[in-house]
């Protein structure tokens, strides 16, 4: 079974969000780094059919407006190696307003000389925002490593009164 596609606008962008029989499995910047060779369908302003992508968009959209801070919503991290879906599963402890940086990463996940492996798995996330890599900085706090674009990391943290 394929996954379902649908489009999302957002005032970052528009997003590609992908779900899978398991929950959701991407949430793409149209055109970002590391994009899927996925063909994006039309932009539309009616919610999907789909429940899960249905419920994506709401609390993506939510997330914008400032009204959430936390998405509840399956993930599918199935298609990561087992590396990359560990480093995904700890972004997703890094809370709303905090930041950490590749090097703290790496020692949490008890791997201290893989910071550079961690920020290639972080580059890689397919579930931006949901997946919160935008909360993690360089060395020197510095905004480094969005796949999305530094401008759209610039916008996230600001939005989460991080900068």
């Amino acid at each position: 079974m394929s996954d379902i596609l649908h489009t999302l606008k957002t005032p970052l962008g528009p997003m590609l969000l992908s779900a899978s029989p398991e929950g959701l499995c991407g949430a793409w910047f149209v055109g970002q780094r590391h994009f899927p060779d996925l063909q994006p369908p039309a932009t539309r302003t009616e919610p999907p059919t789909h429940r899960l992508l249905a419920h994506a968009c709401a609390q993506l959209e939510d997330y914008f407006a400032g009204r959430r801070q936390h998405f509840d919503l399956p993930l599918d991290l199935s298609r990561g190696t087992p590396f990359q879906q560990q480093v995904w599963t700890a972004l997703l402890h890094i809370g709303w307003g905090e930041t950490t940086r590749y090097g703290e990463l790496a020692q949490q996940l008890g791997r201290p000389q893989a910071s550079r492996a961690v920020g290639m798995a972080v580059g890689r996330n397919p579930l931006s925002i949901i997946v919160p890599c935008h909360r993690v900085l360089g060395a020197q706090g510095s905004l480094t490593g969005y796949a999305g674009g530094l401008d759209r990391k610039q916008n996230l943290l600001q939005r989460e009164g991080v900068l």
